[in-house]
């Protein structure tokens, strides 16, 4: 089961794109995170979902809000992929333990491998405010984050 609305957001440590460690708690007291989790690079829906947050990223990377992707692609993969396609945010890399992260989060789909479309927008204390989960055919609606992150 995703981890709900009020529940406090699993902290994690992973790599981006680039190598570095990116941690949760690093944006705790000071950003509000749009946490997004995508099946995997490459794929038509995942890349039309990217690239309509990069199309609209001061939205959602700026003084007071950081956009993380994660998918369960290893971080060569997600290199290249954001090379591609001019990702300029961080894309995680949830590969080793395959998956662990998505697992707790609730969203992993054991029988494909991987994880389904689930966002999480985690307030500055750490608290997850919005969740949206789709399955892995469907896009969500940018314009919901949008309004999601204003209440905040």
């Amino acid at each position: 089961m995703a981890i709900q609305v009020g529940d406090k957001a699993p902290d994690f440590e992973l790599k981006d794109n680039h190598g570095r460690t990116v941690k949760l708690s690093d944006f705790r007291g000071d950003k509000n995170v749009v946490l997004l989790f995508y099946p995997f690079a490459f794929t038509g829906v995942c890349t039309g979902e990217l690239c309509e947050l990069r199309d609209n990223l001061p939205t959602f990377v700026n003084d007071d809000t950081q956009l993380l992707a994660v998918s369960n692609d290893s971080v060569p993969t997600l290199r290249v992929f954001a090379e591609q396609e001019g990702l300029e945010y961080p894309l995680l890399s949830d590969f080793w333990p395959h998956g662990n992260i998505s697992r707790a989060y609730g969203v992993f789909a054991e029988d494909k491998g991987c994880a389904v479309r689930g966002t999480f927008i985690i307030d500055k204390e750490g608290v997850v405010r919005w969740t949206v989960v789709n399955g892995l055919p469907d896009a969500r609606d940018l314009n919901e984050y949008v309004k999601a992150l204003d209440t905040l």
